[in-house]
């Protein structure tokens, strides 16, 4: 790899509240991220959704069955790992109401990790974060399609909340804001916390939002929710992530769809241009991340080859897991 090479950690959602939260009140910050810490830090920057909130205050949402909810130190965690950025866009950064949303918001600032996705109000949700690899100025915007009621107003905090629908008017409005990022910085990312929890291949509506997501300028759509990977897609010189599953947790794990295996996905850039993504295999075990073991990760490379060879995505094995190529 020449010099001039950046690359780009992305991961799927990272939960850090119920047993997580309790493993982490005996354990250092960097514990959980096992041995795949490595991998990570071998990044240039790292990207992830921050699936709870990170508070000590605040009451569960009314009627709601599952809330996720982590101490404030636990920022900690995200900073052991040099997270750069993570997306709040999704259904449980508000599991805690509005004054836990806050406290995670002043705890992010204060560890200087960028965000994007959730807000006090509309214009902070939608604001796109931004951060600097090497020179390279990038841009993430995070939406989600998940808890219409936690729609960010012009007065009332919440998520930015845009259906997987091309006609919608708040999808306009996000490639809109896309064009504008696009015009401003070398590299847009688009965070989406889309659709249901399972199925392996990516709905049409997604298919339709991603491709013109980077039709507006975004460079990599970066797909999550659901609790299982998807396949990634190459397209006009960007890639769309469908889903990158899961990555830290305390889920029940279904042994047919593996909602415990996932991948570190590492996009890179030559300079602006977009050259290949790098997996390597990962699985849940005891609360923590680890690289999985031979017969496991086979297992796993063998799946995502076939669900990325199924959209038209060039695959090539490597020593560490699986090349993607344009």
């Amino acid at each position: 790899m020449g010099c001039s090479s950046i690359r780009l950690a992305f991961i799927g959602d990272v939960m850090l509240g119920r047993l997580v939260n309790r493993v982490l009140r005996n354990v250092p910050p960097s514990w959980v991220w096992g041995d795949v810490l490595s991998v990570l830090l071998s990044a240039d920057a790292r990207l992830a959704n921050l699936e709870c909130v990170l508070s000590d205050r605040g009451e569960p949402w009314p009627g709601k069955r599952f809330v996720f909810r982590s101490d404030q130190k636990n920022v900690a965690v995200l900073t052991a790992a040099q997270i750069t950025a993570v997306s709040l866009a999704n259904n449980h950064v508000l599991d805690f109401g509005d004054v836990a949303l806050a406290d995670m918001l002043q705890a992010l600032d204060e560890a200087g990790i960028a965000h994007a996705g959730a807000g006090r109000d509309a214009q902070e949700a939608q604001q796109p974060a931004h951060f600097i690899v090497f020179g390279l100025h990038c841009a993430l915007i995070a939406a989600t399609d998940n808890e219409p009621d936690w729609e960010a107003g012009p007065n009332s905090p919440g998520v930015f909340y845009v259906p997987c629908d091309t006609g919608d008017t708040r999808f306009h409005t996000l490639c809109e804001l896309v064009h504008q990022a696009a015009t401003s910085h070398d590299l847009v990312i688009v965070s989406y916390h889309w659709g249901p929890n399972w199925g392996e291949r990516p709905l049409p509506e997604h298919v339709r939002v991603g491709r013109a997501l980077i039709e507006a300028g975004a460079r990599i759509v970066y797909g999550h929710s659901a609790h299982i990977t998807r396949g990634v897609e190459f397209y006009r010189g960007g890639a769309i992530l469908y889903s990158c599953g899961d990555f830290l947790d305390d889920y029940a794990v279904d042994e047919v769809e593996r909602n415990d295996e996932s991948f570190v996905f590492t996009v890179v850039m030559d300079g602006t241009r977009l050259r290949e993504l790098q997996l390597v295999p990962i699985v849940i075990a005891d609360f923590q991340a680890r690289r999985s073991d031979p017969i496991r990760a086979a297992r796993q490379i063998e799946r995502m080859r076939r669900l990325c060879a199924e959209l038209g995505t060039r695959v090539e094995m490597v020593p560490e897991g699986l090349r993607l190529l344009p």
